[in-house]
């Protein structure tokens, strides 16, 4: 197909003075005022007519909506709104008539993503359409035309590959750690992803610059016994579903022609993160048709080491000349002060995504500078932003509004152990679902039972409406009106019953007259999509998974070289992805945003670490680099507030982290392992751990656990009951010298773990003996 390209521009307002909000006249959009792009109220109202979805869209995401026809690629920066503005398109399209609901499909990458899709249509009234990840609409199909295809049922799918690849490591008598079985089973899906055979291997990853695990030779032989084991145990995996789907619509005609009769309009979300296999089966699917919207961003393409390319997106108008293209960058998001820090960070940035950057425009009003801190070890930096953020919270903001980014997994326990020091409570990013908690699926099923025996029960019967009906359910299974005290689990299951009773307060406030029934409705299709309500908790994450997330509050710890970038990105391809990784962590911030660095590692280490290369010409005192040469916008430089972290002082006892080299008190070698700090002795080097009093530390830590509602960690970790174990400190400047014995710490249990040591109750101060 050719034509001309369709550009809808951004046209930018008139500048106003620095760190001065845009206020935009009403009477600049053509349908009222502008709603935020990223918030919406909780249960809206579903509009009423196919011109009422289109009320409060900006002029971009207008665009978008009513662009039904041919290709369209819609290219949306950070925070523009692209997800509403590709629901409301579909919305409008399905309540004007233009399109069947059943006739379309919307593919994104998470199941968190499809659900918040399927939610939002819903709430616009486009019920019928199918959103779902490529694997998800992949196995459907493949389930459904296998039998006709192929012959019998389809073969098991495998959760968990690795077990596979440990046999197939067997099977060639080659010894993997698990590091390394990890490693292998990513270069395995590499492979795949990319339709990569094992015979190829050796020479694709070469011609792709990949550093492979372990000899390229073995990793493909490997490849080739875990292909064999798979047919030998009659199993397939997820990358499997997209392949075996693909070679169904090539070889059967009629297969495929049935798959395109039931689906004529297509969207693909973050389309920046689509594999070659992927975009295989987008063509399979499309055939010779053009009714394709896709929307993403090149500068938030973060996943390429999975086989995800954005040059689907940016060769996209190279494959369709006709294509409809709208920029979205108006960002709802984040302040000004973010968004050119954001900016700054794209301006410096190299290569073919950078070329096609967005810059941003704040709609926000102004807000604080972001902060930059150094610090001169990396517990101190956890100690320092859990210190940061018991104050935040202190002064009313939501926990669940809080997060910490690291690089890497490695980097979370740090922060959660400076967290439980701090009494905050925090949730990790990828841990269990909030529908799948035990607390949670209890409380369902007693609104369940209410909703179906509520006349009988005596517990509703001083409660007239929702909320308060929610609320005597709950308090049958651990809700109270005040949170309990500590962070532990106890306070874990009573955030999620709250989360719980604020939902059915929202709920009802929406929809006059609504019951328990409905409710339960409503807590049921939630589950479906994995649509949690809010946890109250700071959240920890990687920047990886915090992808398509916001807090008001955000700290990028970490932010030093070796770190970001990571150490084994060596190309400049890597180098620009570790930047944009960085830019995703900034983007994620609405207002507040923290950004710190360690000079060393642990405490006492030689400080020789820099700060991250990506905030020269960022950070105050260093030097800005050159922006790109024709660049689409130049991008702001953030001169925002700097402070190198004082050392605390001493209240009434020795801090435990003196700034000297820790070495190991057995032979002596400088430590750099955490769990070696903590022991103060390499894990190798014999033990003179008193047994008796360990087991009477673990019992007396069990009790403080149980009265303080807590896990047992929360109070000492083993290694830390370890460590006192093995020195039996004397007072209590030896105890807190023993790493995991901080001042807080002390000062709460110092006396206790004295008398243990001593070998007396703490209870009463008598001998045990």
């Amino acid at each position: 197909m050719t034509g001309p390209v369709t550009l809808v521009a951004f046209v930018r307002p008139q500048a106003l003075p620095c760190g001065q909000p845009a206020h935009l006249s009403r009477a600049t959009w053509q349908h009222g005022g502008v709603t935020a792009a990223t918030h919406s109220t909780l249960f809206p109202r579903v509009p009423d007519s196919a011109d009422a979805v289109l009320e409060g869209l900006d002029p971009e995401q207008r665009a978008v909506a009513t662009a039904l026809h041919g290709p369209v690629c819609v290219l949306a920066g950070a925070g523009t709104g692209k997800t509403r503005a590709i629901t409301h398109r579909i919305a409008y399209g399905v309540r004007a008539g233009i399109l069947q609901p059943s006739s379309v499909l919307a593919v994104t990458f998470t199941n968190r993503a499809a659900g918040e899709m399927r939610g939002r249509l819903r709430q616009l009234g486009a019920v019928g359409v199918q959103a779902r990840t490529f694997h998800s609409a992949a196995l459907r199909q493949l389930q459904y035309f296998w039998p006709k295809a192929v012959g019998g049922s389809l073969p098991r799918l495998v959760d968990r590959k690795i077990q596979l690849v440990a046999d197939a490591a067997a099977a060639c008598r080659i010894r993997l750690d698990r590091g390394e079985l990890r490693d292998v089973t990513a270069e395995i899906e590499w492979s795949k992803v990319t339709q990569t055979v094992p015979a190829d291997y050796t020479a694709a990853a070469a011609k792709s610059g990949r550093e492979a695990p372990r000899d390229p030779a073995e990793i493909a032989q490997l490849y080739a016994a875990y292909e064999d084991l798979k047919r030998e145990r009659s199993v397939i995996d997820f990358e499997d579903v997209l392949l075996l789907t693909v070679a169904v619509l090539q070889d059967r005609h009629d297969i495929a022609e049935q798959v395109r009769a039931q689906y004529q309009h297509f969207v693909v979300d973050e389309y920046q993160d689509v594999s070659p296999l992927q975009q295989r089966l987008l063509e399979l699917w499309l055939g010779d048709r053009e009714n394709l919207c896709v929307v993403g961003d090149a500068s938030q393409t973060i996943y390429s080491f999975t086989g995800a390319t954005p040059d689907h997106l940016l060769d996209f108008r190279v494959r369709h000349p006709g294509a409809t293209v709208v920029k979205l960058v108006r960002d709802y998001r984040s302040t000004p002060q973010v968004v050119r820090l954001a900016n700054g960070l794209l301006a410096q940035a190299k290569g073919r995504a950078a070329d096609h950057r967005l810059e941003l425009v704040s709609q926000r009003p102004a807000g604080p500078e972001p902060v930059f801190t150094e610090y001169t070890d990396e517990p101190a930096e956890a100690e320092g932003a859990a210190r940061c953020i018991r104050e935040l919270i202190a002064s009313g903001v939501p926990a669940s509004e809080i997060a910490v980014l690291f690089r890497t997994n490695s980097q979370s326990e740090t922060y959660e152990q400076a967290l439980a020091d701090a009494g905050v409570p925090y949730q990790l990013r990828g841990a269990e679902r909030f529908f799948d908690r035990p607390e949670v699926r209890n409380a369902i099923n007693a609104l369940r039972a209410a909703a179906r025996f509520g006349g009988n029960d005596s517990l509703l019967d001083d409660a007239p409406d929702l909320p308060s009906q929610v609320r005597a359910v709950l308090s049958g299974k651990g809700w109270t009106p005040q949170p309990p005290a500590g962070s532990g689990a106890v306070r874990e299951s009573w955030e999620s019953l709250a989360a719980l009773v604020h939902l059915a307060q929202d709920f009802a406030a929406a929809r006059a007259g609504a019951t328990l029934a409905d409710l339960v409705v409503e807590l049921d299709e939630r589950a479906g999509a994995q649509h949690a309500p809010t946890v109250q908790g700071v959240t920890l994450a990687s920047l990886h998974a915090a992808k398509g997330l916001e807090w008001d509050v955000v700290f990028l710890v970490g932010v030093a070289e070796g770190m970001m970038p990571i150490t084994y990105a060596k190309t400049d391809e890597q180098i620009e992805e570790e930047r944009r990784l960085l830019y995703v962590g900034v983007t994620r911030a609405r207002e507040h945003l923290h950004l710190s660095w360690a000079l060393s590692r642990s405490p006492g280490g030689r400080p020789n670490r820099r700060p991250s290369r990506f905030l020269t010409g960022l950070r105050p005192g260093s030097q800005a680099g050159a922006g790109r040469a024709g660049a689409a916008g130049a991008g702001g430089v953030e001169r925002g507030s700097w402070t190198a972290a004082a050392p605390a002082v001493p209240e009434q006892a020795p801090r435990r982290r003196q700034r000297t080299p820790a070495r190991c008190r057995v032979c002596g070698r400088t430590l750099t392992d955490g769990g070696e700090m903590k022991l103060m002795r390499c894990e190798d080097c014999p033990s003179d751990m008193d047994e008796g009093l360990y087991e009477r530390l673990r019992d007396w830590r069990g009790e403080q656990a149980r009265r303080s509602g807590q896990p047992a960690f929360c109070v000492f970790t083993d290694k830390t009951l370890i460590a006192i174990a093995e020195a039996v400190p004397d007072d209590e400047h030896d105890l807190a010298r023993i790493p995991g014995v901080g001042m807080r710490k002390l000062r709460r249990y110092g006396s206790d773990v004295l008398a243990l040591c001593a070998g007396r109750d703490p209870a009463d101060g008598q001998d045990q003996d």
